[in-house]
């Protein structure tokens, strides 16, 4: 009766044992992991704006249009910038033939033919700095009415557009919002300065896109070197990509991001 109660003590302080150093699983789970949310954004995005006062005239895209670089997007309504630049058109025209002329001011005879002899070389020189001057100013008027024009600064998509043609629109004023929906990044926003030091580019993540119910791996490519303060909390954003884009992402959706360290 003694050796089965010392065998069954022996068997009880072995079991609290086990169970006393046995890791808990949720420590398991999340050591060597940093974990926070995030929100799917494109690649790149602009929301563009005039730096000039205008109607619009056109608007050549609508909501949803896949753009490629240099494409026109949205047009001012400028006629004085559009006869600014004819008249510097004229005055350069105006300035080349007369530079041409004083290289063969006048005619001669020399008893056998005429010889054309250029004018004074400070008249020549004259001419030619109208030549320059002319062609800056057309530059100028160049540059000026291009500002009536948006166009798409890299591929992308249209995403929203703010204006409608014969509204009057303001400098800084948003007309049309474009980004890379073809390529979505996952930004952290709730990272803390206590997880960041664990965080390194390259490092492998699982990402959880909530609307899609669907884990995703990644990786990261970029961490803030500058923290933001969001609700009193001091937070770091890190850049992830995706391994693969799947079909029904959409900016904006929230995500959970595990980063392995």
């Amino acid at each position: 009766m003694k050796q089965f109660l010392r065998s069954m003590l022996a068997i009880s302080l072995a079991l609290i044992l086990a169970l006393t150093i046995r890791p808990n699983p949720a420590d398991a789970q999340t050591a060597g992991i940093v974990t926070a949310s995030a929100v799917v954004v494109p690649a790149q995005s602009s929301e563009m704006g005039f730096l000039l006062s205008g109607p619009v005239k056109e608007v050549d895209v609508k909501e949803g249009d896949s753009v490629e670089a240099g494409q026109t997007l949205i047009v001012l309504g400028t006629p004085e910038l559009n006869y600014s630049v004819a008249a510097a058109e004229a005055a350069l025209k105006s300035a080349q033939a007369d530079a041409e002329l004083q290289k063969f001011a006048h005619k001669v005879w020399n008893g056998n033919k005429f010889i054309y002899l250029s004018g004074p070389r400070e008249l020549r020189q004259i001419a030619d700095d109208k030549v320059q001057q002319a062609q800056a100013a057309l530059e100028i008027a160049q540059a000026t009415l291009a500002q009536g024009t948006l166009i798409a600064p890299y591929d992308g998509t249209v995403v929203k557009i703010d204006v409608v043609p014969g509204e009057l629109v303001r400098p800084t004023q948003a007309a049309i919002t474009i980004g890379t929906l073809d390529q979505m990044q996952i930004e952290t926003t709730d990272l803390s300065e206590r997880d960041i030091t664990k965080v390194a580019i390259g490092q492998p993540a699982l990402i959880s896109v909530k609307a899609l119910n669907q884990d995703f791996k990644g990786k990261v490519i970029g961490i803030s070197p500058m923290a933001e303060t969001v609700g009193g909390d001091v937070v770091y954003k890190v850049t992830l990509e995706l391994d693969e884009q799947p079909a029904g992402l959409l900016w904006g959706m929230t995500a959970e991001v595990q980063i392995s360290e």
